[in-house]
């Protein structure tokens, strides 16, 4: 049988500031309610001391432990985050540093919220092909650098953690079965950073007008979040032969519950088997994926069958059909 790239182990981090709704409401023009219904957060947790690279460290480390092998053994780091700790060098050149993995090459993949997908669909090139044995996948992002505290409309939504998952050869048919991914850059203009590259240097003006925070157009992005998601998702279902009842669970990028519910419902699949913990944590994009699956994996059962999806910033999006292999 064919080499298939499997999950084999996750770790997490997750930092132990808590701001809540209650928190939000002293701070904006909002209300525990009014985020609630809107999006289905309830707290999101906050980095207050140390960088993306100090999360990420951290689920490795867990990985490796839950794993039984020494960073030594692994090939390849590929960091999902769009807060790196510097423009270079890459923090999964951090990462590897700090955790001694010395045989390991890395690099940053940045894709917003489907980093993530991205990056495992790229860690399993690695395996399938026989370049590598040990991939490590990260998604970790320290959101609260980049998010503007008097603006309700963003800062209700994201929050601060790190996941990573353990990529290895699988020969019984398990793992990363299929995928669907899209970018489409017309949809920048809804959702991006306006200032700090290449286009528009950091100076004092930029800093001064706040335009280095996350900009986004809250209708224009869940429309077409609604949308593409149910559409990739029921794309790589019907490719696979695969109905709502047939998953037995949607792993979905945690931006707004909303979205998760219309995405479902559109895929024939029970709220009870769709992963949800963006009432605890919020919007940390690269890292909301895998946090799901940590939190999950003792409900998982080998040969269970997953969809993994998200919609990012760009716009990007995409899904991925794995199989469970722990």
């Amino acid at each position: 049988m064919a080499i298939t790239a499997a999950i084999t182990a996750i770790g997490h981090y997750i930092p132990e500031h808590i701001l809540s709704n209650f928190d939000l409401e002293k701070m904006v023009d909002t209300s525990d309610q009014w985020i609630r219904e809107r999006t289905g957060i309830e707290k999101r947790h906050i980095m207050k001391d140390g960088a993306t690279s100090d999360m990420a460290i951290e689920a490795v480390k867990e990985l490796c432990e839950r794993r039984g092998i020494s960073p030594e053994e692994i090939d390849l780091l590929i960091m999902a985050t769009v807060t790196p700790d510097h423009t270079f060098p890459a923090t999964a050149a951090i990462v590897t540093e700090a955790i001694g993995a010395t045989n390991a090459w890395g690099f940053d993949l940045e894709a917003a919220c489907s980093g993530f997908l991205y990056s495992v669909s790229v860690g399993a090139k690695f395996i399938t092909s026989g370049q590598h044995k040990k991939v490590v996948v990260v998604g970790a992002d320290k959101m609260s650098s980049i998010i503007d505290y008097t603006d309700r409309n963003t800062c209700v939504l994201f929050g601060d953690g790190a996941a990573a998952i353990l990529l290895e050869p699988n020969e019984e048919g398990l793992g990363v079965l299929d995928e669907s991914l899209h970018t489409d850059g017309a949809g920048k203009k809804h959702l991006h950073m306006k200032a700090g590259g290449s286009r528009k240097p950091p100076s004092a003006a930029t800093v001064a007008a706040g335009e280095h925070y996350v900009y986004q157009e809250g209708r224009a992005v869940f429309k077409f979040a609604v949308t593409k998601m149910a559409d990739v998702c029921e794309k790589v279902m019907k490719r696979n032969n695969l109905t709502g009842d047939d998953v037995r669970f949607l792993v979905p990028h945690q931006a707004n519950k909303r979205i998760i519910d219309a995405c479902a419902n559109r895929m024939g699949v029970d709220s009870s088997k769709v992963m949800l913990n963006i009432h605890r944590y919020g919007n940390t994009t690269g890292a909301t994926i895998p946090l799901c699956l940590y939190e999950w994996q003792d409900q998982l059962e080998k040969g269970d069958n997953l969809i993994l999806a998200a919609v990012g910033g760009g716009f990007s999006w995409g899904a991925i059909y794995v199989k469970w292999a722990i």
